[in-house]
């Protein structure tokens, strides 16, 4: 028998672990026990990449776990709970605020376009909503999220080869390994976590081969070459056990705020891929919610820049927890999500974060830059994607070799685009000029 439970889920059989066959739905839960421990398994699910991409960004991780939480809260509150997603911190920046901060750009600054990017998202989720999820296909068909997804993965090749690999080659290597064939080998969930496990491997042997080894000659993240070891925990003993993160007020650029713009799309890309893999997981329409998922993400990304945060999206290592264990409780995730806020009122796991050895993070980049990029390829695999048409492949393929070679196009001295956004421009328009213009062409 199955009664009413606080804030409205309903209790799953007895509370035990479901059948086989069985699924927990998004508004039922276990019993509040094993519903910790499904939550649990949100935050680890999470944990690597929520953290990793802001301190590729040069933001703190400490308020980014804090706000993944409570920007999980609010996108539960907003689908109505009828949506089980964690947001987290998103990959789809990493490349275009490389790119501010190359060209002089502070955490200001990147923050204030972020701002810009996640008010936009909002406004295309509130169109959505109104206007229906057809718009998004006519705007932004597989063909163009696709590339745009791609040239920002493939964006940051020159990253990892220049900043975080050459810092400690061996361990990137060996981290590398441990993602690739933890993912491949490990069972359920354990594959799922592999990211994690592999940055832990790398901290660890890192530590283990100052021990064994001494200090390693290398380059630093400025690129400095110098004699350090590769794990400095200096700053761990003096962080405290609880504070507030730091927080920031954001500054404006035209030019910071274009570069940042094109990830927009991709956000919007996977925000739809995600609600449609949990759609199939559940068993439920949610095409009526997806408005509202885009509207939250962009709204969440907006707080959470606000005062100096990472932008933020749909997990799919969260999507894929649910795929394995068949919970999609939205108390899970509720769960998760005051833990993350708990994490991040603890500065001395800020501190332990900010260690992270230079080649751990290049072992990890290669992987997860890839990844991100190789998304745009599934896009195209999975909408079965003509590239036989030369309206499909012309703008595609010149618009992602200036986004991936980090082409610029210069207009005044203080106004340029280049890179990722210049790419996603000349596909963008490319792609809708010559639709129009064929027609007109062939009559």
């Amino acid at each position: 028998m199955r009664g009413r439970t606080g804030f409205g889920w309903t209790l799953h059989g007895d509370g035990s672990t479901p059948r086989p066959g069985e699924s927990v739905a998004p508004g039922e839960r276990l019993t509040w026990g094993r519903t910790i421990g499904f939550g649990a398994q949100h935050v680890v699910a999470m944990f690597g990449a929520t953290f990793v991409f802001p301190v590729l960004m040069g933001l703190d991780p400490n308020l980014a776990i804090m706000v993944s939480g409570g920007a999980t809260i609010l996108f539960l509150l907003v689908v109505q709970g009828k949506i089980p997603s964690y947001l987290g911190s998103s990959a789809s920046f990493v490349g275009a605020v490389t790119a501010i901060r190359a060209g002089g750009g502070d955490t200001a600054t990147v923050t204030g376009a972020i701002l810009v990017s996640g008010a936009v998202l909002a406004a295309v989720g509130l169109v959505v909503h109104f206007a229906g999820p057809g718009v998004v296909h006519r705007l932004l068909p597989p063909v163009l999220s696709g590339a745009v997804v791609l040239l920002i993965g493939f964006n940051l090749a020159p990253v990892v080869a220049e900043t975080y690999w050459p810092q400690d080659q061996w361990i990137a290597l060996i981290t590398m390994i441990i993602v690739v064939v933890g993912t491949v080998l490990l069972p359920g969930f354990l594959g799922r976590i592999a990211v994690f496990l592999g940055l832990a491997g790398g901290y660890l042997l890192s530590w283990a081969f100052d021990v064994l080894f001494g200090p390693i000659t290398a380059p630093d993240a400025d690129g400095v070459v110098g004699t350090h070891p590769r794990v400095d925990l200096s700053g761990v003993a003096d962080a405290p056990w609880f504070g507030l993160p730091d927080v920031h007020a954001p500054s404006f650029s035209v030019s910071a705020i274009i570069v940042v713009l094109p990830a927009v799309i991709a956000l919007l890309a996977e925000n739809t891929g995600h609600v449609k893999a949990v759609e199939e997981m559940t068993g439920t329409d949610l095409q009526g919610s997806l408005g509202r998922a885009v509207f939250a993400d962009g709204f969440a990304t907006t707080l959470s820049s606000a005062f100096g945060g990472p932008p933020t999206t749909t997990y799919a290592e969260n999507i894929g927890v649910m795929a394995a264990t068949r919970v999609y409780s939205t108390a899970a995730y509720w769960v998760a999500a005051v833990v993350a806020i708990s994490f991040g009122l603890c500065p001395k796991f800020g501190a332990v974060v900010a260690a992270i050895p230079g080649g751990v993070l290049g072992g990890i980049t290669v992987v997860l830059y890839g990844m991100v990029g190789l998304l745009g390829v599934k896009i195209w695999v999975q909408n079965r994607v003509d590239f036989a048409d030369p309206v499909n492949l012309l703008p595609v393929a010149a618009g992602v070799i200036a986004g991936i070679g980090d082409v610029s196009l210069t207009f005044t001295p203080s106004l340029s685009i280049s890179g990722i956004a210049l790419g996603t421009l000349t596909t963008l328009i490319g792609y809708h000029l010559l639709r129009v213009c064929r027609p007109a062409r062939a009559g």
